[in-house]
């Protein structure tokens, strides 16, 4: 074992050397301007602090060998994690890959973003006011620090003033970056921290700077951790208080995304950051295009999170906008918290006027200045196709398909069922044919509120769009209005899962259920920029600095506010524990005591929500935890194929004596001890075993907990054992689930869905589960 310790300890050493040796021999070719080479990231696992100081040298061993002074290197990671990015050609990438002590060379990808009236109704759904809650007033929880890495900050946002805060924690390692337009004032006791990563192709643009020009960090930000503030809207709509799910906690920002995309060094660059600053959540509002998403140790929102877990960090992440096909969901290891979106109980009407004046319902955003009787002459959008267009493309609106000398001064009638052009696509088209407005009805996300400034538009489901139809072949000169938006609250059914939410199951491994819960994302009202940043501001008014956003963006920092208030109340729990606490109080029931359905009105399955709902209380105090161990994660690497040496580079806590297990069948994945259970090889002719073990958390060290199973019709559950009984000396025990189909079912059909619920009585501890075949 004294052997293999020295062999891990000079892999950093032979790394440099053998760099040195397979470049040297290309540095005569590699004199020219680095942006003729492509970056790559070359990750190195576990970051070993006897060897940081030959980490430190990967830049001098670069410059040297390249003879590109710093330009050459882009990041070098060594706090939480080893590695670096570069320029690098193509030979020398794959060359490096080779070599002892690498785990991955990859290209450096570019991930995209997954872009108040929220919180009051999360306190609705479980008649708890957060503001009473054991938290809200804890001084613990203003020492929870939460760490988003996103496209910037505002600092002058009401959201994020610090008036009664107490000073910052002595634990905090890390800084204020200055730029041109940020510096140390632009911090307080509130934003604690502040860091941007340069794009290494961007040039000197002006993007250094931790501040935001997008404003979807800000938004964020604002949503997990902004303070009270009182009479805040959306020019009159969504009025109310907006408050994060934290307003206690800390902020770090890492400006992540420029405006060139959010590049995976820099996101390492930020995770490495971070875990060395000392946050205790991390928020990620983005990750890999579902399509294109990358293996486990080429994902850098895997690798960083994988480190960050490890070290104590809850990292939190959302589930990406491909919704509604399954497999779509992203950020899908074991280790990450990953967060679906839904609707809350506020929506955005505008209403259509027919001439007759019946009133059809519409959603949408806009500032329509059109009177409210249906004066306009209102047009099917393929009776103004132009000579050269299809019928098809006049009727959906398509680009260079309305003729503007029909358009011109009409409400256009636009059809959007199973088209690939976006709604503000086509509005934009009404609009520059000289459409006075125009109506869309679409099968794609009514619940998700569109935009459309001060253009009068709307958009109406199909269900809604026939009467419209009819009415336009049934009269000789239809006329209508669109009437300008008002927010409707305790608006029934909510939540419902958003149409865009990505959905599962999971790629990474089936037999782990993702998403994990689901949260608002949809309609959200948080923090702006404040510079007039909107392009279309109703007349006679300023700029606002809050704005409606929707997707599971919005939904993430929901939950990471959760997780600081679950961690401040709990301070030793570790990441999986408070995973745990949120997972097992999640809730599947919508405020009509019914099931939580989808965008269409089906009923939601775990695949959509995961284990539902998040509460804000419950997950505090849940009485039971499960908890995933580094032996797990572990394991899970063995599962998908990883051998033991690479886990033993990769980890900074496996034990020496760690070896994969003799049976690595990816089914052996349903064994992790997760808080949720998914088996994919369920048959006939057989049971499948499933283990579990659980940690008494609750106010009582004596106490007996009793098994409830919600079984799919034809599926046998049995618990082994059925009761728990804790003592002060037994905290925690194991239990066995046995999943087999009835005598009457030779197969399953379909995917099934059930759970499983322990209660002592005062505490409810929920797990879904799925079978497949």
């Amino acid at each position: 074992m004294k052997e293999n310790n020295n062999y891990l300890a000079s892999l950093p050493l032979l790394f440099c050397c053998c760099v040195l040796l397979c470049l040297a021999e290309s540095s005569a070719d590699n004199d020219n301007n680095n942006n003729n080479n492509e970056v790559y990231i070359v990750y190195m696992g576990a970051a070993n602090s006897t060897n940081a100081s030959l980490r430190n040298d990967h830049a001098r061993v670069l410059n040297l060998v390249l003879r590109r002074n710093e330009k050459a290197l882009v990041q070098n990671y060594k706090h939480g994690f080893s590695g670096f990015a570069a320029h690098l050609s193509k030979e020398e990438a794959e060359s490096i890959a080779q070599k002892p002590g690498v785990v991955s060379v990859f290209p450096d990808p570019i991930l995209k973003l997954h872009t108040t009236r929220s919180w009051e109704f999360l306190k609705y759904q479980t008649q708890v006011k957060i503001d009473s809650l054991p938290t809200a007033a804890n001084s613990q929880s203003s020492d929870t620090i939460i760490g988003i890495l996103d496209t910037g900050i505002w600092p002058e946002a009401e959201s994020f003033v610090d008036t009664g805060m107490d000073p910052v924690p002595s634990r905090w390692k890390g800084t204020c970056m200055k730029s041109t337009d940020f510096n140390s004032s632009n911090c307080n006791r509130k934003i604690i921290g502040a860091r941007y990563y340069a794009d290494p192709n961007a040039g000197n643009d002006g993007d250094n700077t931790a501040r935001d020009s997008n404003g979807h960090g800000t938004h964020v930000s604002s949503t997990a951790a902004g303070v009270n503030v009182a009479n805040v809207s959306f020019y009159g709509l969504a009025e109310g208080t907006a408050v994060g799910g934290s307003p206690q906690s800390r902020l770090a920002m890492y400006r992540v995304c420029t405006n060139f995309g959010c590049r995976g060094s820099a996101i390492l660059a930020g995770f490495d950051d971070a875990i060395n600053d000392g946050v205790d959540v991390l928020s990620l509002s983005l990750g890999s295009p579902s399509v294109l998403r990358p293996d486990l140790t080429s994902d850098p929102i895997a690798i960083g999170s994988f480190h960050a877990v490890e070290r104590g960090i809850v990292v939190v992440c959302a589930a990406g906008n491909d919704g509604p096909s399954s497999k779509t969901v992203v950020n899908d290891a074991p280790w990450i918290l990953t967060v679906a979106a839904t609707t809350i109980d506020r929506e955005f009407e505008s209403n259509l006027v027919l001439g007759d004046n019946k009133v059809v319902q519409g959603n949408a955003i806009n500032f329509s200045p059109l009177s409210k009787t249906p004066d306009f002459p209102f047009i099917n959008g393929e009776s103004a196709k132009t000579s050269s267009a299809t019928v098809s493309d006049a009727r959906q609106c398509h680009p260079n398909a309305l003729d503007g000398t029909k358009v011109k001064g009409k409400i256009v009638f636009c059809d959007g069922q199973n088209d690939t052009y976006s709604t503000t696509e086509k509005a934009f088209q009404v609009s520059q044919a000289g459409g006075l407005g125009m109506v869309h009805v679409t099968d794609q996300g009514g619940s998700v509120t569109q935009f459309f400034g001060n253009f009068p538009a709307t958009t109406v489901s199909p269900k809604d769009g026939a009467p419209i139809f009819q009415y336009l072949n049934s009269t000789s000169k239809p006329m209508a209005t669109i009437l300008p938006t008002v927010s409707v609250i305790k608006y029934k059914p909510a939540p419902v899962v958003g149409y865009f939410s990505a959905r599962g199951p999971a790629t990474l491994s089936s037999n782990i259920l993702k998403p994990d819960v689901a949260a608002p994302g949809v309609n959200i009202l948080a923090a702006w920029l404040g510079n007039g940043a909107d392009d279309d501001v109703p007349q006679g008014q300023k700029p606002s600095a809050y704005k409606v956003l929707s997707g599971t963006s919005m939904a993430c920092p929901h939950v990471s506010g959760l997780a600081a208030n679950v961690k401040s109340r709990n301070p030793t729990w570790t990441p999986s524990a408070i995973k745990s606490a949120i997972m097992t109080s999640a809730i599947q029931n919508n405020n009509m005591k019914a099931l939580l359905t989808t965008d269409s009105g089906s009923v939601a399955t775990p695949y959509d929500y995961g284990a539902g709902e998040i509460t804000t209380s419950e997950p505090l105090q849940p009485g039971l935890v499960y908890e995933t161990t580094t032996i797990d994660y572990l394991n899970f690497l063995c599962y998908i194929g990883l051998n033991v040496t690479t886990i033993k580079i990769i980890s900074k806590t496996v034990p020496e004596s760690f070896n994969c297990p003799k049976d690595l069948s990816p089914y052996q994945i349903s064994n992790i001890n997760y808080p949720s259970i998914v088996v994919s090889n369920l048959k006939g002719g057989g049971a499948v075993n499933v283990n579990r073990t659980v940690t008494n958390v609750g106010e009582d060290d004596e106490t007996t907990y009793s098994s409830v199973v919600d079984a799919p019709s034809g599926i046998n559950v049995k618990l082994i054992p059925e009761k728990l009984e804790f003592t002060e000396s037994s905290k925690t025990l194991s239990y066995q689930v046995s999943f087999s189909l009835s005598s009457s079912s030779k197969s399953l059909n379909g995917d099934q869905f059930g759970s499983i619920t322990w209660s002592d009585g005062k505490y409810s501890v929920q797990s879904p589960f799925v079978l497949t075949n």
